[in-house]
């Protein structure tokens, strides 16, 4: 059986590239080759390509492996989502090996181990073949579903936008869970748009930004007098938003008091405003999201068990930007879109280095902090292309991650276990070795041995 796709080998030596192609053919990868970098850029330009098996010189005498890194940089331009295999001499090791770091798959010094090499590839393959099918899944949901401009490529998004889909048409409570800024209220979004009560008010409440009594006021009214500074009737917005969808952000910030009146709410659809005897009715879908540890909250004796129960029935988590980063660079693209309807700046791209920087970022602020760095970056551009210093992430000027002590010390004892091997120890992690070198240089971790692996 063969494998969907097809594998680029760039390779100026016949007898290497004989070799190579023999190799993919006997174990059904279709694959073509070239010799130099010009044919290697308009095959994959094509966009017939799905992994690269690149050398790191292609003229005779060359060693530095600075040919192999131009051709990488151009291939990042060209198809930025593009898998590259570098094949690689002792002498242009080092060059590999920063490679990896700035986004390149994997390395394998001369001469190669064909079960390792055979594995990555078929693996990579695999991976394409799965972003072809969520290309396709996604097209198909955006025919018959409302994603509400949601943009997304990745594996774990694509998962959690099903999952909202499914949720939606069943009148139940969803729980939305996830750090700040990953995204939680367009998964809300996308629930509302796709339910039976699509027609009907979508109200949204952020509880972190109210205090208790403001909150309950909020949620449930309040009668003119009901507490200092009520100078009127207010109606609250399970009223408002009767027959139709309540969004509740941060639902761990509701007071002891708050969280009675809104489990009684659930279970009967009864409640009365704040300085009133009077029992009133809504019926309200209910979303909520939050960051806190909910469960935790119930030990720690601040958060009503029965209420998570109630809220509880489908959890959606919303996972941080950091663990899928395949999403960055078509966000940031989507935000630069719109940020420049609203602006006069010449900025209309990123450079190169930008979107390096973008994917290397850790992202303590996620999709938020994104979306402020691009707009940072068209008013502060000056040329038409957007940098990394334009972002604020040129080396020196981000603020530094703060590193994660048990992570950090995880990753040493992996390293010393593994006698200095970066394969050995990522394998252990299951995790590639591009996204262990990314782990230690975001703790801090230096490997003295790295060149003998």
């Amino acid at each position: 059986m063969r494998h969907r796709g097809t594998v680029l080998v760039v390779e100026d030596q016949p007898a290497v590239a004989r070799a190579l192609l023999l190799l993919f053919d006997i174990h059904g990868i279709d694959a073509e080759a070239v010799t130099n970098a010009e044919d290697a850029v308009r095959a994959v330009g094509r966009g017939e390509i799905d992994v690269v098996v690149q050398d790191m010189n292609f003229t005779p005498g060359a060693t530095s492996g600075d040919e192999g890194m131009a051709l990488f940089r151009r291939l990042r331009q060209v198809s930025p989502g593009m898998p590259v295999v570098l094949l690689t001499a002792w002498t242009s090791l080092e060059a590999a090996v920063q490679m990896v770091k700035q986004g390149a798959t994997d390395y394998f010094a001369k001469p190669w181990n064909d079960e390792k090499l055979l594995a990555i590839v078929t693996a990579l393959l695999e991976s394409r073949r799965g972003e072809r099918e969520r290309r396709s899944s996604r097209s198909a949901l955006a025919k018959t579903f409302d994603l509400c401009g949601i943009v997304y490529e990745s594996a774990a998004m694509h998962r959690v936008v099903t999952l909202a889909l499914q949720v939606a048409a069943a009148d139940v409570s969803v729980l939305i869970t996830g750090p700040n800024g990953a995204g939680k209220e367009k998964i809300a979004e996308i629930i509302q748009a796709n339910s039976p009560r699509k027609k009907m008010a979508f109200v949204k409440v952020n509880a972190g930004a109210l205090p208790d009594q403001l909150l309950e006021s909020e949620l449930f009214g309040a009668e003119a007098g009901a507490f200092t500074g009520a100078a009127r009737l207010r109606i609250g917005r399970f009223e408002s938003a009767n027959g139709g969808t309540l969004f509740l952000d941060e639902i761990g910030n509701l007071s002891a008091a708050g969280q009675m009146k809104l489990l009684r709410v659930l279970q009967n659809g009864e409640f009365e405003r704040l300085g009133s005897s009077e029992t009133r009715r809504s019926d309200v879908r209910l979303l909520c999201a939050t960051n806190a540890d909910l469960p935790d909250a119930v030990r720690r004796g601040t958060f009503r068990q029965d209420l998570l129960f109630r809220l509880n029935v489908v959890d959606v988590f919303v996972p941080p930007l950091r663990e899928r980063r395949e999403d960055i660079v078509p966000l940031a693209q989507a935000f630069l879109t719109t940020a420049l309807r609203k602006s006069r700046s010449r900025a209309e791209r990123f450079a190169e280095e930008a979107r390096e920087a973008l994917r290397e970022h850790d992202w303590p602020g996620n999709v938020r902090e994104l979306e402020n760095r691009v707009q940072r970056g068209v008013v502060t551009a000056a040329q038409e292309t957007i940098t990394a210093e334009d972002l604020g992430l040129a080396a020196g000027h981000a603020p530094p991650p703060v590193p994660a002590p048990e992570e950090k010390l995880q990753l040493e004892a992996l390293l010393r276990d593994s006698g200095g091997s970066v394969s050995i120890a990522a394998k252990t992690l299951g995790v590639s070795r591009q996204a262990f070198y990314r782990r230690m240089e975001r703790l801090g971790v230096v490997l003295e041995r790295r060149l003998k692996e």
